[in-house]
C-alpha cells in the first residue's frame, strides 16, 4: 500500500521532542522570510548547532512540519508562555502532528490511567502497534525495529513533558494557562494531560 493512504508515519523517529530546536527557529518560521532565513540556517548553524547538515535538515523538516499543523496564531501565542507552559504546548502540537502518538496516548496511556494502571511499557505500545496494523497495511509494512523506535519516541517525549518519570510511572501535567486550550477550540486536550474534571474546574477559577 502507498504511503500516500495511510494517516501514519514513523517521522517523528526522526528528531524526537526538539523543544530547543524549535524554540530557536520558531523567529525564522514567523519571518516574512521564513523560506529564505530557514535555507540560510540549514547551511550555516547559527542557532541549531548541529553539526551534521543532515541532521538540521531532518531536524528543521520535522519543525516546520509541526509548525504547519496547527494555526500560525497558535505560535504567536507560544511565544508568550512560560517555558513549562510551552513544553506542555510542544506536546499538544505533537499529538495533532502524528497521528500514531496520538492513538498511542488516547488508547493506551489515557486508556491505563483511567483503568487506575499507572504504568506504561513499550510492550503496551506494541499491542496497540499489533490493533493498528491490523488495519493499516502501511504499518504493518513496518519493521518491528521501527515500530520499536516508534514507540520509545513517544516515551521519550512524554518524559520531556515530566508524564512519565524514570520508573514509568504516569503523571498528569497541570498547564497554568487551561483557558488557552479553551479559546482555541481544544478542551480535549486537558483531558490528554490526564487532568479529572475536578482539576480542570479548579485550575480555570
Amino acid at each position: 500500500m502507498a504511503k500516500t493512504t495511510s494517516p501514519y508515519s514513523a517521522a517523528v523517529t526522526g528528531g524526537g521532542f526538539l523543544f530547543n530546536e524549535t524554540n530557536a527557529i520558531l523567529p525564522l518560521l514567523l519571518d516574512e522570510n521564513a523560506v529564505a532565513l530557514i535555507k540560510d540556517e540549514v547551511l550555516h548553524n547559527n542557532l541549531l548547532h548541529i553539526n551534521s547538515e543532515k541532521s538540521r535538515k531532518r531536524n528543521v523538516a520535522e519543525i516546520k512540519r509541526r509548525f504547519d499543523a496547527v494555526p500560525r496564531s497558535f505560535w504567536n501565542d507560544y511565544e508568550d508562555m512560560d517555558m513549562e507552559d510551552k513544553r506542555i504546548a510542544l506536546f499538544f502540537v505533537l499529538l495533532k502532528t502524528y497521528k500514531i502518538l496520538f492513538d498511542f496516548h488516547v488508547n493506551v496511556t489515557m486508556h491505563r490511567w483511567r483503568s487506575a494502571l499507572q504504568d506504561i511499557s513499550i510492550e503496551d505500545l506494541m499491542m496497540e502497534f499489533n490493533s493498528i496494523s491490523a488495519r493499516d497495511k502501511f504499518v504493518d509494512s513496518w519493521s518491528d525495529a521501527t515500530k520499536k523506535k516508534v514507540a520509545s519516541a513517544y516515551m521519550s517525549i512524554l518524559r520531556h513533558v515530566d508524564m512519565l518519570n524514570n520508573a514509568n510511572i504516569l503523571q498528569a501535567l497541570k498547564p497554568k494557562n487551561i483557558d488557552f486550550y479553551f479559546a482555541i477550540g481544544e478542551p480535549w486536550f486537558l483531558d490528554a494531560c490526564l487532568l479529572e474534571p475536578y482539576e480542570i474546574e479548579t485550575l480555570k477559577q
